[in-house]
């Protein structure tokens, strides 16, 4: 039986924060570097990495006893226990201070800022706002708001949202192919245990979808990529990204960015559909 959503207990856990450490370590840059099919040189102690590769750091190790059936960690701790079974990384804004490098003493400062309940066109929905500070060598480097939804399963014969159309016009294109190995790769990079990645059975049979859902960071962070392989030299200040359709692995899909006149970059996934999947834009300085 679900439990009953009761919006005053989860509100408790805002404030609550946690502390991480880490170090940004070569590997998984190289690693990333070879999913993302880049050619750069291997990164040497004291070289910047790119913007959004911190989330290559800091990653969740939950015993294995203690995953939900979703492959998450079970709900509670600092998260609050929300019981609503789908969970989605909705969006972030993120401000870079300074780049991180390698072989820096990393820690992540987080906060709990919000928890709040709205009424949505198929049901509830409670949205969790998290805030971080990643300090490195004791400087501040990043702050991001990461925003996480949570909703019930779609109910027998529901109608999705109606889609929305993504601009025809870019500057730049690239057309993504997310196969199993890509979402694979990712899920290992992040550590990242949640089935609707990789257990086509379960994302299928329990959750409903036609296919592998491909990770939301995953997609900003080929926006990014797509935004360095024609301004390899700019300098991301700023970066916010929201998701707006999930992106599965039956059919292809293009990241796309535009300069605009004020200096920033709009960059946008589309599916092959041409439906807009995310919206991003990023601040260059």
């Amino acid at each position: 039986m679900p439990q009953p959503l009761d919006i005053d207990h989860l509100r408790q856990w805002i404030g609550r924060t946690e502390q991480l450490h880490d170090q940004v370590t070569a590997a998984p840059l190289r690693a990333l570097t070879a999913t993302l099919d880049r050619d750069d040189a291997p990164q040497a102690p004291g070289a910047p990495i790119p913007p959004l590769w911190h989330w290559l750091y800091f990653l969740p190790a939950a015993p294995q006893s203690e995953l939900g059936p979703d492959g998450h960690p079970q709900r509670g701790g600092f998260l609050p226990p929300v019981p609503l079974p789908r969970r989605m990384w909705a969006g972030s804004q993120l401000s870079f201070h300074r780049p991180l490098r390698v072989g820096q003493a990393l820690l992540r400062s987080s906060r709990i800022a919000d928890v709040r309940l709205k009424e949505g066109r198929t049901g509830p929905l409670v949205f969790v706002n998290v805030d971080h500070r990643v300090e490195a060598d004791g400087e501040l480097a990043i702050e991001e708001r990461h925003d996480i939804v949570y909703r019930d399963m779609p109910a027998p014969g529901e109608v999705p949202p109606p889609p929305v159309a993504a601009t025809a016009e870019a500057a730049w294109v690239r057309r993504i192919v997310p196969d199993d190995v890509l979402l694979f790769r990712y899920s290992a990079l992040t550590f990242n245990g949640h089935r609707i990645h990789y257990d086509r059975r379960y994302v299928t049979a329990v959750e409903g979808y036609p296919g592998l859902v491909v990770h939301g960071p995953l997609i900003a962070t080929l926006l990014l990529d797509l935004l360095r392989r024609h301004r390899p030299e700019a300098a991301v200040r700023q970066f916010s990204f929201r998701a707006m359709k999930p992106t599965f692995d039956i059919a292809s899909f293009e990241v796309c960015g535009a300069p605009q006149a004020d200096g920033t970059v709009h960059l946008w996934a589309r599916d092959a559909e041409g439906h807009l999947t995310m919206d991003a834009r990023a601040t260059l300085g």
